[in-house]
């Protein structure tokens, strides 16, 4: 599915179950937000999305603990749920995206060399984070981690709609 096929679907799917979404991005430095405001339509269910590069910002405007990334790094399946979790929060929304990497070329450590993205997917209380492992430019990589969140979203969207549940 493509970046724009997963964002019709999402809004519509928001629209039709009156949910708002709202984004965290670190290594995609926005590209999850700007995907979705170019869909016609998006201001009705996409409340806000923020940058939070730094440690320090995931901290005081997600409310990333300093201990989980003292422990976990930024880097982790950790930081990923309590950024999801912590914008969710903040801005009052029933779903919330995250994501968190290393977009390269350089960066990276030795279990998470760079083109490791994790990325958060928050639905009504319900966490999922999972683990991408991406080649390319930093760009690429940022695209691909974007994308491949999105088509999540929409395949977790699929699942409640399958099992009835909103």
């Amino acid at each position: 599915m493509d970046t724009y096929k997963s964002v019709e679907y999402i809004v519509n799917m928001l629209t039709q179950m009156g949910f708002m979404l709202s984004v965290a991005e670190s290594c995609t430095g926005g590209m999850v937000s700007s995907a979705l405001v170019d869909y016609p339509g998006a201001s009705n269910v996409f409340s806000d999305g923020i940058v939070t590069y730094s440690n320090e910002s995931k901290m005081k405007f997600l409310g990333v603990k300093s201990e989980t990334l003292e422990k976990y790094s930024a880097v982790s399946f950790k930081t990923a749920e309590e950024m999801c979790k912590g914008v969710a929060l903040r801005s009052n929304t029933d779903i919330a995206l995250s994501t968190t990497g290393y977009a390269g070329p350089g960066g990276g450590t030795e279990e998470d060399p760079a083109g490791t993205v994790y990325i958060g997917i928050y639905i009504k209380g319900e966490v999922f984070t999972r683990r991408l492992s991406l080649s390319g430019t930093r760009n690429e990589v940022r695209k691909k981690a974007t994308e491949i969140l999105l088509e999540e979203l929409c395949n977790r969207l699929k699942e409640k709609q399958e099992n009835g549940k909103n």
